[in-house]
C-alpha cells in the first residue's frame, strides 16, 4: 500500500418508498403500518405495535427486514411473521397471521394532502427538503421529519400525500382492539412517531449511516 491514504467512502443512503398508516384504538394499542412498494429489500410490509402498557412489538416478514428495522427503531419484542396487505382506494386489509388482522378505511384528502401532492416528487423525496418541512410538520402534525435513528443512522421522511383514516378494526392474538381513536400517547419506536390524527401518508424515507466510513 502506498503512503497515500486509501480512499474511504460512506455507504450509499437507503431509500424506502411507500405508505405509512398510523392508528390508535380504544384498547390503548397504537399501530403503525409500513407498506413499502420499493426498498433495498424489495417490496414488503411491516407493523409496529405499542400496547397500552408500553410494550413495543415489531412484526416483520423476514429475518433480514426484522434485523434492519429492529436496529433502526426501539422494540421490546420482534417477531418474524408474514405481513400481507391488500389495498384499494378506500379500504386497506392487513394480515400478519396468526397474530394480527386489521382493516382501515381511508377518507378523502384534505388541504394538507393536496399541498403535499403539489410538490414535485423529486423535491419531496429529497432529505434537504425536510429542513423546510420539519418545522411545519412539528407545528401542524406533531411529528418530526428528520432526526437520529438507532444503529448509528440518520433518517429523513419526505411526505408526498396525506389522507385521514375514518375507521379501523383490528384484532391481536384474537382480541378485539376496539374502535379507531387518535394515536395518543405518541408511539415510542423512534423520533418520528406518527400524526396524532389517524392518517395514511405517502412517504419516501431515506436512511443514511452516520458512523465512521468504511474502506471500499
Amino acid at each position: 500500500m502506498s503512503g497515500r491514504a486509501r480512499s474511504r467512502a460512506r455507504p450509499a443512503p437507503l431509500r424506502f418508498d411507500g405508505w405509512i398508516a398510523g392508528a390508535g384504538t380504544s384498547s390503548g394499542t397504537r399501530l403503525v403500518l409500513g407498506h413499502w412498494l420499493r426498498s433495498p429489500f424489495g417490496p414488503f410490509s411491516d407493523v409496529m405495535l405499542e400496547r397500552a402498557d408500553g410494550h413495543r412489538l415489531l412484526l416483520a416478514p423476514t429475518s433480514e427486514t426484522a434485523r434492519f428495522i429492529g436496529s433502526t427503531y426501539t422494540f421490546d419484542e420482534v417477531r418474524v411473521v408474514p405481513v400481507r396487505v391488500r389495498t384499494d382506494d378506500r379500504r386497506w386489509t392487513v394480515a400478519a397471521e396468526p397474530l394480527l388482522r386489521m382493516e382501515l378505511t381511508v377518507g378523502r384528502r384534505g388541504a394538507t394532502g393536496l399541498l403535499l401532492r403539489a410538490v414535485p416528487g423529486a423535491l419531496a423525496a429529497s432529505p434537504a427538503w425536510t429542513a423546510v418541512t420539519d418545522p411545519l410538520a412539528r407545528l401542524l402534525l406533531g411529528v418530526r421529519t428528520r432526526g437520529s435513528a438507532g444503529g448509528g443512522r440518520r433518517e429523513w421522511y419526505g411526505a408526498r400525500d396525506l389522507r385521514a383514516l375514518t375507521a379501523a378494526t383490528a384484532t391481536f392474538e384474537g382480541r378485539d382492539l376496539g374502535a379507531l381513536t387518535p394515536v395518543a400517547p405518541p408511539v415510542r419506536f423512534g423520533f418520528g412517531s406518527t400524526p396524532r390524527r389517524p392518517s395514511l401518508v405517502r412517504v419516501t424515507t431515506t436512511v443514511r449511516e452516520t458512523g465512521p466510513p468504511t474502506a471500499p
